[in-house]
């Protein structure tokens, strides 16, 4: 499987192809018609990136189509399109910047719908420390990494849950943020903070289920992170484009997507929001 790497735009590396979608129906998979395949450019926030992998895998082999993934945090890809980077579909951990791109005439009307809604973890790599309110509250650790709340929507939904609970002016010496959730996991794992707010898909998903210790974090302590499509104008007439921007919602997407730790329909709450302190 061919991943196009486009430096000028800080495409990451090649990430491994993923199973799982070998019971894909033909009928749903929108198969590639005409002379020759082609193919679609894909920014995706980090959270999404094993799934999306993953979803890219079987749409190739069965369509015939190519997919090029780009991940980053959903803030510094929104700026890169409206620098003009080369992308067809845009898959946020937000609904915002998808919306604002339709607004901005930048992504197809009526195209934005949600693939999938977030689930905020607090996750340590050490099994001994227990990933939980009450240790945010001790603050016995030395750091807490975050993703950037003003490019990351994780981040912002960690934001959240610390103004929520109190602790967000008390704990900031203690945070040490990253650009996206996903350097916010690698933070963690590589036992550099203790403590990382990231996605459940960052620690469980069918590729792996990391050790340590887990508090999935209540959906009514943050804002949804509800995680929005688009199909950008430049991939309008891009027949491979349209069709993986409709494969999302398929039934099959839709399982492989909840098997990366995301859900995809509903919501466990209202997010109250912070209170004011």
């Amino acid at each position: 499987m061919r991943r196009k790497l486009m430096a000028r735009w800080g495409l990451g590396p090649n990430m491994k192809p993923a199973t799982g979608l070998a019971a894909l129906a033909p009928a749903l998979l929108l198969a590639a018609t005409g002379a020759s395949a082609g193919e679609v450019t894909v920014a995706v926030a980090a959270n999404a990136a094993e799934a999306v992998e993953a979803l890219a895998a079987g749409f190739e082999e069965r369509t015939g189509h190519r997919v090029a993934v780009t991940v980053g945090s959903t803030g510094k890809l929104y700026a890169q399109i409206l620098h003009g980077a080369p992308f067809d579909v845009f898959l946020a951990a937000d609904q915002e910047r998808p919306r604002l791109l339709v607004e901005q005439g930048l992504a197809v009307a009526d195209s934005r719908r949600t693939y999938a809604i977030g689930r905020l973890v607090l996750w340590s790599s050490d099994p001994t420390l227990e990933a939980s309110a009450e240790t945010l509250r001790e603050g016995a650790f030395r750091r807490l990494a975050i993703a950037n709340p003003d490019l990351a929507p994780y981040g912002a939904a960690a934001q959240d849950l610390l103004r929520e609970l109190g602790l967000w002016e008390s704990l900031r010496s203690k945070i040490v943020v990253g650009e996206n959730v996903g350097q916010s996991f690698t933070m963690a794992a590589s036992g550099n903070a203790e403590l990382g707010f990231m996605a459940l898909s960052s620690v469980r998903s069918p590729r792996t289920v990391r050790a340590g210790s887990l508090w999935e974090v209540p959906a009514h302590l943050h804002r949804p992170i509800r995680q929005d499509a688009v199909l950008l104008e430049r991939g309008r007439g891009n027949k491979a484009a349209r069709h993986f921007h409709r494969f999302l919602v398929t039934p099959e997407s839709r399982n492989v997507i909840e098997s990366f730790g995301f859900t995809v329909d509903g919501a466990d709450g209202p997010y109250r929001g912070a209170r004011q302190r």
